[in-house]
């Protein structure tokens, strides 16, 4: 057989090893290999088909370049630092590096690009002495495209599972958020005696505030208001757990001083002293008309009376953040007909505008003095339209609960 006809052969050999190539991986991506079985199978066609004796191949991963492939090396691969060594190259060629032991190793480097973005660095050697078919310069572009099919696949592989991953945490988050409602009071009293409303806007998908509205007895109700340092998840838990606590120990004690010290160490187990609660708690008698409070370190709820507006402050530390809360106020007020009380959180006032300027509370007290003739629910509307005029361009930077009582 002459030389043309060898080379003849040769060529066309080359030409099925590519298309076989192509074939097989296209095969297997749409069969949805694993990574390791893709990596796999494109190292057995460049070391057993187009017999390349050594090869690195860099990836360039989210947390930074990564070495997902290696055959005919030592240890000197690691040497190479990706950014220093071979962003500079755009094109197929061979390479030189610094260290003399890298030189010996590898020969050539295949950029792999998208676009302008470098998906990966492939670095081939011990190229000599090669038997039938040679990886010679010529077909290293095949190797390119091989390499680009390999490296995009599995990136895809990569986003899919992300995507997989994040569709799962949604629903995840979706069921906490329809749990965490259930922790709400499903109906609140309107009534000739008691008119309550309450709003609730997490800042996530579920958030750290919590309200809640409690008949005692026939003659008496409990409400309060409470809000978990930190958002998201954590603080939900947290929360929740907080609301069982204080609906059983209602059940065993109706002194709020000995309920705030109970829910104290309630707190302290289950945040570790990682996080604390502020919680505004109050009783109200509708025959002796007495108002009965504890501000555990809570914004200030608003006592509306007639044109006076006054901050329920008296009580003592927030939860959580002391082993033992050694002295508690109880705060005694006077129910006049018509007294209303409107219970936030901080997410309402600390509220910025683009001139970065809070809400305040001095706001919330004008507004409630200046709409004392809605009720509690146009009134809870009207709070949150005003703020949503006030914040402008700025986005909500925390949860925010509101719950407003008018005694009758």
């Amino acid at each position: 057989m002459d030389s043309t006809q060898v080379h003849k052969n040769l060529s066309k050999r080359i030409k099925d090893i590519k298309l076989n190539s192509l074939l097989e991986i296209t095969k297997a991506i749409n069969n949805n290999f694993s990574t390791e079985q893709l990596l796999q199978l494109f190292e057995d066609v460049l070391e057993n088909q187009l017999n390349i004796g050594k090869l690195v191949l860099f990836s360039n991963e989210n947390s930074g370049w990564r070495c997902i492939l290696k055959y005919g090396v030592g240890s000197e691969y690691n040497e190479i630092d990706v950014e220093r060594d071979l962003l500079p190259i755009k094109e197929i060629g061979t390479i030189n590096f610094s260290k003399k032991q890298l030189n010996k190793a590898f020969e050539i480097v295949v950029p792999v690009f998208h676009k302008s973005q470098p998906l990966a660095y492939v670095l081939i050697g011990d190229l000599e002495d090669k038997v039938e078919v040679s990886p010679a310069i010529k077909h290293l572009p095949f190797v390119q495209t091989l390499t680009s099919i390999i490296v995009v696949a599995i990136e895809n592989k990569k986003l899919a599972k992300d995507n997989i991953r994040q569709a799962a945490l949604r629903r995840e988050l979706e069921l906490a958020s329809e749990m965490q409602s259930m922790l709400f009071p499903s109906k609140l009293p309107n009534d000739s005696k008691l008119d309550a409303s309450a709003f609730y806007l997490p800042h996530q998908q579920v958030g750290g505030d919590y309200y809640d509205f409690i008949w005692l007895n026939e003659n008496e109700c409990a409400f309060c208001v409470a809000d978990v340092s930190g958002k998201g998840v954590a603080a939900a838990l947290l929360m929740s757990n907080f609301q069982a606590n204080l609906r059983i120990l209602f059940n065993h004690t109706t002194s709020l001083a000995e309920l705030v010290k109970e829910l104290n160490g309630k707190v302290l187990a289950s945040a570790k002293g990682e996080k604390f609660i502020t919680l505004f708690i109050a009783k109200y008698n509708l025959v002796t008309r007495t108002l009965t409070y504890v501000n555990a370190a809570h914004n200030p709820p608003l006592l509306a009376t007639g044109n006076s507006v006054t901050p329920l402050k008296i009580g003592c530390t927030g939860l959580g953040m002391f082993d033992e809360i050694t002295k508690i106020k109880e705060g005694i007020v006077n129910i006049t007909p018509g007294t209303s009380i409107v219970c936030y959180t901080d997410g309402l006032v600390e509220l910025e505008n683009d001139a970065g300027d809070d809400f305040g509370m001095e706001k919330l007290r004008e507004l409630i003095k200046d709409n004392a003739d809605l009720d509690m629910t146009s009134l809870n509307t009207r709070i949150m339209e005003t703020l949503i005029v006030y914040k402008q361009s700025k986005p909500y930077i925390d949860d925010i609960a509101l719950f407003s009582l008018r005694m009758h």
